[in-house]
């Protein structure tokens, strides 16, 4: 069965989720829940409450009826914890049993509070109070975690990728070229002359070169390229499905975007350049993150050695296999 939505994203309130088989129960407590600011979903079965419950944008409330075509509302409750998803859905259970054990049956269930038909309009208000307050609450925790996890895996200073996360994300990314035979460009990119920078103007100065250079990094990258700052001033950057071509072009019009326009630093424009070291694996190659870092930066070595403003590519398969010595 269809569900009779009533939902609007547009209204202020948390939405919530109504299933009750019994029609008159369903319309008065839709109306009262819009009258209090609620947006609502009305379902009449526990199977289409179930399938709501699955989606990714469910109501984080949800007023379960007992007894139910398809599954009651213990049972829905049952499929839903044992979901274990990260947003948690608060379950008020509304049955006209009044014995204790069927209401710890219910409670043990999963549901989180239970009312017993008919009920007050004040004590529904009231029982929803915690369900709102445990929603903001781990809405709020979610977002914390969410803090913690950039600032553990984001440069504080260019918000690109930092160096251990961007390590990370190479070596899966070495992992996935060879598993589903696609090239993987690699690129070392690092500022020409920028202790001059920090000598000259200031480490305040330096900040906001190092910012902006990151900015157009990143706005020279596709959605699914990364980009980290792997050391002061130096960058890593990888292109899944990038061959050596593809991976140059991509190095010269990300040169030319930090060249092109001199970095504002309050009266004074600075005008920035770097230097790219680009290689590209080839499609099915096995190889080591130290390797692939080895020969980028090789090939960064080359181009500030060339006069620098410059991007020098060498072949993998012929610099991977020198020794580091000889390099």
């Amino acid at each position: 069965m269809q569900p009779s939505e009533t939902y609007r994203s547009g209204l202020e309130g948390t939405p919530i989720l109504i299933a009750d088989d019994s029609a008159l129960s369903r319309r008065l407590l839709e109306a009262v829940l819009n009258k209090w600011g609620y947006s609502v979903i009305a379902v009449s079965d526990g199977a289409t409450a179930w399938e709501i419950l699955q989606r990714e944008s469910a109501p984080r409330i949800a007023i379960l009826d007992w007894m139910m075509p398809g599954l009651s509302g213990p049972e829905v409750c049952r499929l839903v914890r044992a979901q274990n998803r990260p947003h948690y859905t608060y379950i008020i259970l509304l049955t006209a049993r009044n014995e204790k054990d069927d209401l710890i049956a219910g409670m043990e269930s999963g549901a989180d509070d239970y009312l017993v038909k008919p009920f007050d309009n004040n004590e529904l208000k009231v029982r929803l109070g915690p369900g709102r307050r445990i929603i903001q609450l781990q809405q709020e925790l979610l977002v914390a975690q969410e803090q913690l996890r950039e600032q553990a895996t984001r440069d504080a200073l260019t918000k690109l990728w930092n160096r251990h996360a961007i390590g990370e994300i190479l070596a899966r990314e070495l992992a996935r070229s060879q598993r589903e035979n696609i090239p993987l460009g690699i690129m070392m990119a690092d500022l020409d002359r920028f202790k001059l920078v920090n000598d000259t103007y200031g480490h305040i100065a330096g900040d906001i070169v190092l910012r902006e250079v990151a900015r157009r990094i990143a706005a020279s990258i596709r959605a699914y390229d990364a980009a980290g700052r792997y050391g002061g001033e130096e960058f890593l950057l990888m292109l899944p499905g990038c061959d050596e071509e593809a991976c140059l072009q991509t190095a010269e019009r990300m040169r030319e975007a930090i060249r092109q326009t001199p970095v504002r630093v309050g009266d004074l424009s600075l005008r920035v350049t770097a230097s790219f070291g680009v290689t590209s694996l080839p499609r099915g190659t096995a190889a080591a993150s130290e390797t692939v870092i080895r020969v980028a930066d090789e090939a960064l070595y080359q181009a500030k050695q060339q006069g620098r403003n410059r991007c020098v590519q060498l072949p993998f398969a012929m610099y991977a296999a020198a020794p580091p010595s000889l390099l």
